[in-house]
């Protein structure tokens, strides 16, 4: 029993090192905390599929903001590959890749108090079907440095036209995700948050965003760009301090018929500075046309020259 119990005890792992780093991420058991020292840790960093934790012994990586992963570049990599589930991120920083954090295939994930700048592309991403994942507390900003058209602050799910690379032609199902008290901009050259087709159940709550730096690219002209159903937007604030190309605070659009839908916007405060709405929902396109989504009137919109919303708003 004793041999039994020393077994079953929370495993604290030490690193200065980014071969340590590695190391640890490729050998970590259930309970392990990996605790990352102060220092520069260069290289591109993984977490390989079946590294997973449980309920009730997640696997934490923890570290201060002078805890800094470092890939090199922003033109190529992930500085930050998470493929297991039921982890903890905490605390560290990440820089320098074309992609900050990729979640693959991960389920039941915390990102917590992270600093994600200076990338390529996005900032974070969660797609190949990672659901029940917890963004929270993160800083983002500078991102889409190399093409501004990819540089989200965070991006849940793929969009249609990369389906068939990323989850065998089926709509990326990263559903039940959940972004909350982040802090995402300036600096971000896309949306602060895209929410893909095919993704359902998001939950974006009392977060800020900071429109400064979204440059238009791909039709980026907003904070949010909702495209899966059944999204809560709630509790958020936006400001635009002087981005002539920002347009709406946030926009629902159909990219495949089916999808976006349901979506609802609940005491936002928005300072849209802009010629559009604050809320911006596209009825019928060329994809198809969107059902059941709502703008409370409990949201709160300045500096939007079209008005609040350019649907009628709900009670």
């Amino acid at each position: 029993m004793a041999g039994t119990a020393m077994h079953l005890q929370v495993r604290r792992v030490d690193v200065s090192t980014s071969a340590e780093l590695k190391t640890a991420l490729e050998t970590a058991r259930p309970g392990d905390e990996i605790v990352l020292a102060d220092g520069v840790y260069k290289g591109k960093f993984v977490v390989p599929v079946g590294i997973n934790g449980t309920a009730s012994k997640v696997i934490t990586l923890t570290g201060s903001r002078h805890a800094i992963l470092d890939a090199g570049s922003i033109n190529t990599g992930y500085v930050f590959h998470l493929q297991g589930s039921w982890w903890l991120l905490k605390g560290f920083s990440v820089t320098n890749g074309l992609k900050g954090i990729i979640v693959d295939g991960a389920n039941h994930n915390v990102l917590e108090d992270l600093k994600v700048s200076e990338t390529g592309e996005e900032g974070i991403h969660l797609r190949k079907f990672s659901s029940h994942n917890i963004i929270s507390k993160c800083i983002i900003s500078n991102t889409g440095l190399k093409t501004a058209d990819y540089g989200e602050g965070i991006y849940i799910g793929s969009a249609k036209n990369n389906w068939a690379k990323y989850s065998n032609g089926k709509p990326d199902l990263c559903d039940s995700n959940t972004v909350t008290e982040c802090r995402i901009g300036p600096g971000i050259s896309a949306e602060c948050i895209d929410i893909k087709e095919g993704t359902t159940g998001t939950a974006i709550r009392n977060n800020f965003f900071d429109a400064a730096g979204i440059t238009g690219a791909n039709s980026a002209d907003s904070w949010i760009d909702v495209k899966g159903n059944n999204s809560i937007i709630e509790n958020n604030t936006g400001t635009n301090p002087g981005n002539n190309v920002f347009k709406d605070g946030y926009q629902v659009h159909c990219a495949v018929n089916g999808w976006g839908n349901n979506n609802e916007f609940k005491g936002n405060i928005s300072t849209v500075n802009g010629a559009g709405y604050g809320f911006s929902i596209q009825l019928s396109g060329s994809n198809g046309t969107t059902v059941g989504n709502k703008v409370y009137s409990n949201n709160t919109v300045k500096g939007a020259a079209s008005g609040i919303a350019d649907i009628p708003l709900s009670n």
